[in-house]
């Protein structure tokens, strides 16, 4: 069967209608989100409305976790820690409610999902490098694990020989006998200077992977951001992709 997986989408309306108007042309089995639906964007309740029944299963990402907890705003910069206190405010209590039923991890079609790092789910830790993710496939027994957080579509690959290998292709082979670590993009927030949003799309009767980029209206969402007083940073860096 085919899934998709999506994640990062934070408050980002108009990527997210872009991204489930192409999955509703592909032949995609079901969806998992591994959280950050809110954060930086100015659409937190559309966006978790739009996908709160759309998705199998769903995780709680830092950002999502920093509305229910302002402790958390301690380890964010100033701009991102500016957008949550903004999105808590403009949460409705409902979907407040909603993100504090959300796990850190869970296995999914025999996969590990997980927001950031599988080792230490509750830490947040950006997967960018293979040193980064080296030690992480002592976090989960599966063969393979997808992750969000990082924004930029990574596949890491663990060999019979101990050696972690980085893939940055759109479309990739599970190979037989190794792990795989994955990085799935961003919807609403990319940073590998493509600024269109992404998803992943996993065959697991191929073993294949696919990273789908999908354009969307950047000025339109910008000019929410804006519109909304949030920071203008986070409408600027959505043209960049960065």
């Amino acid at each position: 069967m085919r899934h998709a997986l999506v994640s990062d989408v934070h408050g980002n309306l108009e990527a997210l209608d872009a991204v489930l108007a192409d999955l509703a042309t592909r032949e995609v089995h079901d969806v998992a989100c591994l959280g950050d639906f809110v954060g930086y964007g100015a659409s937190p309740d559309a966006c978790i409305d739009r996908l709160r029944d759309r998705v199998a299963v769903s995780l709680l990402g830092n950002h999502d976790d920093a509305v229910l907890h302002p402790e958390a705003l301690a380890g964010f910069n100033p701009v991102a820690a500016e957008a949550a206190r903004w999105t808590r405010d403009a949460l409705s209590a409902e979907h407040r409610a909603w993100l504090a039923t959300l796990p850190l991890s869970c296995v999914w079609h025999g996969a590990r999902l997980v927001h950031a790092s599988p080792i230490a789910p509750e830490a947040w830790t950006y997967l960018q490098h293979a040193d980064d993710a080296a030690g992480q496939f002592a976090g989960y027994a599966e063969a393979l694990c997808f992750v969000g957080h990082t924004h930029a579509p990574v596949v890491f690959v663990r060999t019979s020989d101990g050696r972690t290998h980085e893939l940055r292709e759109p479309f990739v082979t599970l190979r037989d006998g190794a792990r795989h670590l994955v990085v799935v993009p961003s919807v609403g927030q990319p940073r590998d200077h493509d600024p269109r949003a992404g998803y992943l799309i996993w065959d697991d009767a191929a073993g294949t992977l696919e990273c789908v980029r999908v354009a969307y209206d950047v000025d339109g969402a910008a000019a929410r951001i804006r519109g909304a007083g949030l920071p203008p940073r986070l409408a600027d860096r959505l043209s960049h992709g960065v």
